[in-house]
């Protein structure tokens, strides 16, 4: 008798084993899933965070009054005053090599930075004036530490003299590090200092609102009838097996699907979020067609049942008391398809996206990227200075991203009903 006791133990106490053998690999799958995440943001987050802030330089620069007209400051050529102003600070620049090198110490765009600094204060027309502008990337890079002085100088995007001339810079005190307002406010451009991210995300919000406004009532619809009204016959199984392949189809060929028939067929202008949301919304559509048909799979029978016995009919009962109760799941897969929309490039690369677009887009119809898009032509580029602010691109697209899945957990949490 004890024999056959000892081994259903033997059975048991093996039986346990496993499964504390099994939550231990659980648990440590866990743990390295985690720590591959953790040390994935902190690496973006330790090269994206320089992208925050820019480099300042002062300069004295002279406004004389017959130079500048008051009624007209915007067509005044600045560029030639703020040179001047620079070779009057370093005076040992004689040469035009020097000239040069002295020059990119700040960015392209000072002479409008003092331009803006005049209209807005006319006052300053006849001083002597000490304004800031922004240090060109290779000066910003070198003020950060991020440029080896050490190394030979055609090792480095700096020269020597440039060094010196940062170096007297920073004793006079005339080198700051401030926020950098432009890279959140600001469109694109072929400076680092100078680039932003704003076009960019408004490019992304007007693609994904088209993809939202197209591709959530077609799917909702679609599930609906496919869920509720199609009979079950060899028609509705093969359109539910091609839904359920097209889920699984690698966004690019979504891309070539835009370019033959948007553009090549329908004519529709190049590199506009129009044409990225609707190809964004093909995308999205059997994702989202397949998560409201399992929202309404999950509402209960008796629901329609009870709908039917008091008079309902079939169109009644669907869109009066089953549709609204899937509703919560419906909202939670489209804002989960649609942030995975926000992070393809792919299909936007195949219908024009990837072009240079400096101004912020106003509408639909409007030349623009989107921002995983800037995120790809930015990795692209040699300029060291671009490394930075792509890492802080991904930054703000992982916020974007994280917002999102946060919405769709509130709406998931304050609308399911629990049966």
């Amino acid at each position: 008798m004890t024999e056959p006791i000892n081994i259903h133990l033997a059975e048991g106490n093996g039986r346990h084993r496993a499964e504390t053998r099994f939550k231990a690999y659980g648990i440590i799958a866990i743990a390295v899933s985690l720590g591959f995440l953790c040390v994935m943001v902190v690496s973006i987050g330790l090269r994206g965070a320089p992208a925050f802030t820019q480099t300042f330089i002062q300069i004295g620069i002279e406004l004389p009054a017959d130079k500048i007209d008051r009624k007209d400051i915007a067509d005044t050529r600045f560029g030639a005053l703020v040179k001047s102003a620079l070779r009057e600070m370093f005076p040992d620049a004689r040469t035009r090599s020097d000239k040069k090198q002295l020059y990119r110490l700040i960015s392209a765009n000072a002479e409008y930075t003092v331009r803006e600094r005049v209209i807005d204060n006319p006052d300053l027309i006849g001083t002597n004036a000490n304004l800031w502008v922004r240090a060109s990337s290779d000066a910003d890079l070198f003020i950060r530490g991020n440029i080896d002085a050490t190394l030979d100088e055609n090792q480095r995007r700096i020269s020597d003299k440039q060094i010196a001339w940062l170096e007297q810079l920073k004793t006079a005190q005339k080198v700051e590090t401030r926020f950098n307002t432009r890279f959140l406010t600001g469109g694109d451009s072929r400076e680092p200092e100078q680039a932003g991210i704003l076009g960019a995300v408004v490019g992304s919000v007007f693609s994904l609102t088209v993809c939202f406004l197209l591709a959530f009532p077609l799917g909702v619809l679609t599930a609906v009838y496919l869920e509720e009204f199609a009979e079950r016959n060899r028609i509705s199984r093969l359109i539910e097996v091609n839904i359920n392949n097209l889920a699984a189809v690698p966004s690019i060929v979504f891309g070539l699907l835009g370019l033959a028939i948007f553009l090549n067929f329908f004519g529709f202008q190049r590199s506009t979020p129009l044409v990225g949301g609707m190809v964004l919304a093909l995308m999205t559509l059997p994702t989202i067609i397949i998560a409201s048909r399992a929202s309404l799979r999950a509402v209960p029978p008796s629901v329609r049942e009870a709908a039917m016995g008091i008079g309902a009919s079939k169109v009644q009962t669907t869109f009066h008391h089953v549709v609204p109760l899937a509703m919560p799941g419906m909202l939670t897969g489209s804002i989960i398809g649609m942030a995975q929309a926000l992070g393809e490039t792919a299909p936007l690369l195949m219908i024009g996206m990837v072009a240079f677009i400096a101004d912020v887009p106003q509408g639909i119809t409007d030349a623009a990227t989107a921002l995983p898009v800037q995120i790809f032509l930015w990795a692209d580029s040699p300029e060291r200075g671009f490394l930075e602010k792509t890492s802080a691109a991904i930054m703000v697209l992982l916020v974007f991203l994280v917002i999102m899945n946060l919405i769709a957990i509130y709406l998931r949490q304050r609308l399911e009903r629990r049966w």
